[in-house]
């Protein structure tokens, strides 16, 4: 039965995004493994680690374009959910550091020991279990947002307010993780891992896998998300989106509806974030920055609101130009060159790269002049 639902909501534009991941799966680790580094088509182990960067990132554009897409909710601390979980999966690979840190301490980690803990805090406890930490991946910002949720939704707070108020929370987190006194690194963050489930963090195959395990969550949470927006469930949440107010006078519970997207988007989130840190190396406060998640959206906008897909691409080409305009001389214009690409979108594509290239290709197939075997009728002559 589940098969079957899956299937059913799979179109062809569906099946062929999940073949290009497929095929990525395939090729981008034989290119990097089996051809040797003098080979013009080898592919670096940076190039590598930023593939699966820009993996987490369209994990993290996916997510977004469910809420925001499709059931009108704009999150602007959705960055929130993505570090929640990248924090999780640093604290597992802290714990197993043990004493190969700088202090040598076998249960604190380095920074505890810098400043003078005596114990280790009780909420640490468990993440040297893998399976403990994984479930805190998605616990924790599936909590958060439910909790979140329900206050807002249950308020009947929407639009702007709404979007504000997720801005305000991910920056009080922001302010909350950059205190030495909570615990998780202060303004340093978590850094210097070693291993992620017995193998070296750094080792040429574990980040292969790594690689691979970004696009697996990629193709499942494509795959959830499309299975919700296509069922009936997803056509009330355009309900809510285009007339919430109808919506709910047909009488649906709008507020339900709006909750359980929005946790499992930020569940979403928090898995990308997971992966996201042992590829970086590195999980600070600055990944609750307002700023990351403003970025988020606009990658979606880019992208194309509403069509899944469309986030995707948002997300690596975004990224794409940000890693071209962040390096060398045009530095200094890439918030220039990112607000510009936005004004762009914004005017001449405003539903984003994927959406215009869908309405175009069903715009030629409605013309019958366009279509074999058809001829149009001529008009009556007057």
């Amino acid at each position: 039965m589940i098969t079957r639902l899956i299937l059913s909501s799979l179109d062809r534009r569906s099946l062929v995004f999940l073949g290009l991941l497929a095929a990525a799966a395939l090729l981008v680790p034989v290119l990097n493994l089996a051809l040797p580094p003098a080979s013009p088509l080898h592919v670096p182990n940076h190039v590598v680690a930023l593939l699966g960067k820009y993996l987490c990132y369209a994990v993290l554009a996916l997510a977004l374009d469910l809420v925001w897409g499709y059931c009108g909710i704009l999150s602007l601390g959705h960055g929130a959910f993505f570090a929640l979980g990248g924090y999780a999966m640093g604290m597992y690979l802290m714990r197993q550091i043990g004493t190969r840190g700088v202090y040598a301490h076998p249960v604190l980690p380095d920074f505890m020991v810098f400043l003078n803990w005596k114990e280790l805090p009780w909420y640490w406890y468990g993440f040297s279990w893998f399976p403990f930490a994984m479930l805190m991946v998605v616990l924790v910002p599936g909590l958060l947002a439910f909790a979140f949720g329900w206050l807002a939704f249950r308020s009947r707070v929407t639009g702007v307010y709404l979007s504000i108020i997720t801005q305000a929370l991910t920056y009080a987190l922001l302010l909350a993780f950059f205190r030495n006194d909570m615990g998780f690194g202060g303004n340093n963050g978590l850094t210097d891992f070693k291993d992620i489930v017995g193998f070296p963090v750094q080792a040429q195959t574990t980040r292969v896998a790594l690689y691979i395990a970004s696009l697996l969550l990629l193709a499942l949470a494509f795959i959830v998300a499309r299975v919700m927006v296509t069922s009936t469930f997803g056509k009330v949440l355009v309900g809510i989106r285009d007339a919430e107010a109808r919506t709910r006078f047909l009488g649906y519970r709008v507020e339900n509806y709006k909750l359980v997207a929005f946790t499992v988007s930020a569940c979403m989130a928090g898995l990308a974030g997971a992966l996201y840190v042992p590829q970086v190396g590195i999980i600070n406060p600055s990944e609750f920055s307002p700023a990351n998640s403003i970025e988020a959206v606009i990658w979606v906008a880019v992208g194309g609101r509403g069509t899944l897909v469309g986030a995707v691409v948002g997300a690596f080409l975004v990224n794409f130009m940000k890693t071209v305009f962040t390096t060398g001389p045009l530095a200094p214009y890439w918030l220039f060159a990112l607000g510009g690409l936005f004004i762009l979108v914004t005017l001449a594509l405003p539903k984003g790269v994927i959406g215009t290239l869908y309405d175009l290709g069903s715009a030629r197939r409605r013309d019958p002049a366009d279509s074999p075997g058809l001829t149009p009728v001529p008009k009556a002559a007057e």
